[in-house]
């Protein structure tokens, strides 16, 4: 044992070469191509212009009142006081509460009950999630006419109805104010829910299966199974799907616009649809510019809220 000591040390040295002086090894400076740094930072650079700069100005321009021709005039928190007796603001925050709740809650659900249910290798399931991905393909400008041409009187919703003899709840879709705003959450949903499919059908790949080998073993059913070890790996989807659904809930603006323009009589009438309309029909820039900021703050506090009580139950 004393002669390999011996004998090891002098050649850790001598492959060294090193006394106290140092290591004759070289560490070469780290460097980074410079097409790596083009790739950064000209996206960067665009971003900045783009993006960072116009929403930096946007939080100014929420305390001025500016129609876009003239200079814009510091009003402070006027444009946000002008908001709490806005009665179309608040019906706009109404059903924005009410589009983010149904939208984000069937789009999660929906999705989450088609990866279970698609999961699985077997024959042709590749053609179901191909035609329940399709819509996401389409643009929602597109997905609003399709669907505006199944509202119309007469046409596909109108004659399921009269197919499954429930003709007495026809009524005119996209022109009633009792209906308008749901009518147009739905074909959004048809888009939606084939998005949050695939995320969970990402996720569900990453689960180990030896969990639910052993949860069989321990006779645990299908549904717990699905509650104590499928739901719990799943955290950084859902992660991932709550940001997707709140910013997509808080953005909405192609479909419902296309299909209502935010009518009848403000009835399916959305933060982001009424920011458009204030800033590009009203020219009433600052003031839409404060509606952004509402935006911008409910989707930072819902995300924020998400992931910060996920930390503490992780910690």
């Amino acid at each position: 044992m004393s002669t390999v000591i011996e004998t090891a040390v002098p050649e850790t040295h001598a492959g060294s070469g090193t006394g106290r002086g140092g290591d004759r090894r070289t560490r070469k400076p780290w460097k980074v191509s410079p097409l790596i740094l083009v790739f950064v930072f000209v996206p960067f650079v665009v971003e900045a212009v783009w993006v960072f700069w116009p929403a930096l100005q946007g939080f100014w321009l929420a305390l001025t009142r500016w129609d876009g021709l003239s200079a814009p005039t510091f009003v402070g928190l006027g444009n946000f006081r002008d908001m709490v007796s806005d009665p179309i603001f608040r019906t706009a925050l109404k059903n924005t509460a009410i589009w983010l709740v149904l939208f984000g809650g069937l789009s999660v659900a929906g999705g989450f009950g088609m990866a279970l249910l698609l999961q699985r290798e077997r024959r042709g399931v590749g053609i179901y999630r191909a035609a329940l991905f399709t819509p996401v393909v389409f643009s929602l400008v597109v997905t609003a006419l399709i669907w505006r041409v199944f509202y119309q009187p007469d046409g596909l919703v109108d004659s399921i109805l009269r197919g499954v003899g429930l003709g007495d709840f026809i009524r005119p879709w996209l022109a009633d104010p009792d209906t308008a705003l749901y009518a147009v959450i739905l074909p959004a949903l048809w888009r939606q829910i084939g998005y949050v499919m695939v995320l969970y059908l990402a996720g569900l790949k990453a689960v180990d299966p030896a969990l639910y080998e052993a949860a069989k073993v321990d006779g645990a059913s299908a549904w717990q199974r699905t509650r104590y070890v499928t739901i719990p790996q799943l955290k950084g989807v859902n992660s991932v799907v709550l940001s997707v659904i709140v910013i997509d809930s808080l953005r909405s603006f192609d479909i419902v616009w296309s299909m209502t323009k935010g009518g009848p009589y403000h009835s399916s009438e959305l933060l982001s649809t009424y920011m458009y309309s204030t800033a590009f029909q009203s020219t009433q820039l600052g003031y839409a510019s404060a509606i952004a900021v509402v935006i911008f703050i409910l989707a930072l506090a819902v995300i924020l809220g998400y992931l910060i009580r996920a930390f503490k139950e992780e910690a």
